[in-house]
């Protein structure tokens, strides 16, 4: 789709660059709010935004492209900077705390009674935003009529960064929390904060930590993930909410699970993108997200019957049956709706594993090099390729090939009668679609540590030898096989480097199991959706790019050691000077997930980051380097912090610490 730049808008906006908001404590944080021109005459709604990632430089690119756009639709669209985070005041200690919910509830309180604005507030916001998006909602405050979140979660335990099925998620949990402490490390902007600024950046560097050492503490889903957690009370939340994700989003499950559990008015959107805005996501078709956002708040804020409601409740992309790929420009398929989730139209369907005799398959350490990333980007090869390499690692159950089309839309699961020869053991489950020339592509995934297979809250270990049966819950998915294909399900105890290993490899040993999935039949009203339209934006902002860095994900493997690497390369586009502020900017990071096989304490990520920012004769870098790794019985982090300013050090700091392992 073209991508349609708007300048001619209902209203014309101006923008505020930098403001400060006050709390109750005395904290300030700083906000950049772009609002109708005439605003002060004629009060628009508030539509929020609240991040940690910097609104001067570090979502700036972004924010120029989409807040003017719904200010110039009559909102007054603010960006605020959490506690602790760009030129606000204060330390921010950890993601999600209740302290940024409360803060969240003055500022909606404080936007509520500005003269620019009519009362209303809602709330948006992409990840970390629409994470608290929905806690905010939660809080309920008197304001706040309407939210829209994507690729976020209503379970902190079950699809963020840390955990997925009680595993430790290798693949980003010490990607991200050494990430966070490389951009928590930049300064204010000392052109918006003035005198102070120095002194305020060396107490936030005084109180960094990395936060990876919480995560790590807390191995169970205890009380640290329920806070924060809306699917613990989702009556709590009264406010209308609309939920977006995308299939190569690490965060989608969540989705379903708000429809059927809440129950405001909703709904939801789930398209073949990664963690991305819909309206420049990859894989495409891109959407109007724009517009249909104005659609939504129109509706809840301005009280203007859009139609909105009057649609199905549900809306996704039916993926098409197409060879795997490591990257699509777009992912082929079509919109699908249901008017109601769960939906009656939905046929489970069990299919028995074809088991004729007990079978077994050994732990090997690289099994999951296919698996693409947890998360991705919207980045060449970040995408699951040919999964033959993984599955010829694990167990596979092959089914007859289809004598007629078969689409599924929503949780598969498979049910596996086993026993285990250790205490400890995780398993994970590959659905695939296998095409005649034996191409295995990845449709769905779920990961289950067997410890936790009665708790996530309570684990307990394996009694070698004795006979269990799991259900393991795959991601929600939305495919349309083709006949003559195979459904294959794939089992293994290693999902490497996705999943940190069990202690001791393991052997699983199989007697019988099903595998369920939810049928949908096509429909001929699938075909008379209307479409969501062109992507539309607002100007983009004046940049100069320079010394573009790598974007590159690699697989490595040592045929005399048996030791096997991914790399990542991660350059969020090179070094940019943002021309409107006069500021320089730069981040990149590299991390490595190294194994040997044979032997799981083996298991090693190396991360190293930078981030930088600079104006005229001033600049400062930070720099990360961190590590983890583990024996039977810990965990082992190291990390260190390196700040300069003008090429002179001016703080260094290295942290230490083991954790036990608590049935992981």
């Amino acid at each position: 789709m073209t991508d349609r730049i708007r300048t001619d808008f209902p209203r014309t906006v101006r923008e505020i660059e930098h403001t400060w908001i006050p709390l109750s404590d005395g904290t300030r944080l700083a906000a950049r709010i772009w609002l109708p021109q005439d605003a002060e005459d004629d009060p628009v709604p508030a539509l929020l935004e609240y991040l940690p990632y910097r609104k001067t430089d570090g979502t700036a690119v972004r924010d120029a492209r989409r807040q003017p756009y719904l200010a110039g639709h009559g909102y007054a669209a603010v960006r605020v900077d959490m506690r602790g985070t760009g030129e606000s005041d204060g330390i921010l200690e950890d993601e999600y705390t209740e302290q940024e919910q409360e803060d969240a509830l003055e500022v909606i309180a404080w936007l509520a009674g500005q003269p620019w604005c009519s009362g209303g507030v809602g709330v948006w916001g992409i990840s970390w935003g629409g994470f608290n998006a929905l806690q905010i909602a939660a809080h309920r405050p008197p304001a706040l009529k309407a939210i829209m979140t994507l690729c976020s979660s209503d379970d902190r335990y079950a699809d963020d960064v840390h955990y997925r099925g009680g595993c430790v998620l290798a693949l980003d949990m010490l990607h991200w929390a050494s990430s966070m402490l490389t951009w928590m490390a930049r300064p204010p902007d000392p052109r918006l904060m003035g005198d102070g600024w120095h002194e305020q950046w060396l107490e936030r560097l005084e109180a960094l930590t990395p936060w990876i050492e919480p995560w790590l503490a807390h191995q169970r889903r205890d009380e640290y993930w329920q806070q924060g957690s809306v699917c613990e009370d989702y009556a709590a939340i009264e406010c209308p909410v609309y939920a977006v994700g995308g299939f190569v989003d690490g965060y989608t499950n969540s989705l379903p699970r708000l429809l059927e559990g809440l129950t405001a008015p909703r709904k939801g959107l789930i398209g073949p993108w990664a963690h991305a805005f819909p309206d420049d996501a990859l894989p495409g078709p891109s959407i109007g997200f724009l517009q249909e956002s104005v659609r939504w708040f129109d509706h809840w804020l301005k009280g203007i019957d859009t139609g909105i409601m009057d649609e199905p409740m549900l809306r996704v992309w039916m993926q098409d049956s197409v060879e795997p790929r490591p990257f699509y420009d777009v992912r082929p398929g079509r919109w699908v709706a249901e008017a109601e989730w769960p939906s009656p139209r939905i046929e489970q369907r069990i299919w028995a594993l074809p088991l004729e005799s007990p079978r077994s398959v050994q732990t090997v350490q690289s099994t999951g090099t296919q698996s693409g990333v947890w998360c991705a980007e919207g980045q060449a090869g970040e995408l699951p390729g040919d999964q033959r390499p993984d599955d010829a690692l694990s167990v596979a159950f092959d089914f007859e090939p289809l004598g007629e089309p078969l689409e599924i839309l929503g949780f598969p699961a498979v049910t596996l009668d086993f026993e285990a020869d250790k205490e400890q053991a995780l398993v994970a489950v590959r659905l695939c679609e296998i095409f005649p020339d034996g191409t295995s592509a990845l449709v769905a995934r779920g990961v289950l540590n067997l410890s936790h297979r009665e708790s996530h809250e309570t684990p307990s270990a394996l009694e070698p030898g004795t006979r269990y049966a799991v259900r393991v819950p795959l991601d929600v998915a939305a495919h349309s096989f083709a006949v003559g294909s195979r459904l294959r399900v794939a089992v293994s105890p290693a999902y490497w480097p996705w999943l940190w290993p069990s202690p001791e490899e393991a052997t699983l040993t199989f007697h019988s199991g099903s595998l369920e999935l939810p049928g949908r039949p096509p429909r001929a009203e699938d075909g008379e959706l209307p479409e969501y339209g062109e992507p539309e934006h607002s100007p983009a902002l004046e940049i100069e790019e320079r010394d573009p860095g790598p974007m590159a994900h690699t697989l490595r493997r040592d045929l005399a050691t048996g030791l096997v690497e991914k790399v990542f390369d991660w350059d969020l586009g090179g070094s940019l000077r943002l021309v409107g502020a006069d500021l320089e900017t730069s981040d990149s990071s590299h991390c490595v997930y190294s194994i040997v096989e044979g032997d799981p304490l083996s298991a090693r990520v190396e991360f190293r980051a930078s981030s930088g920012m600079g104006r005229g004769d001033w600049s400062m870098l930070s720099e990360v380097t961190s590590s983890m790794t583990s024996d039977r019985d810990n965990f082992h982090v190291q990390a260190r912090l390196d700040v300069s300013e003008n090429g002179e050090q001016i703080f260094s700091r290295d942290w230490g610490f083991s954790i036990p392992r608590d049935h992981v």
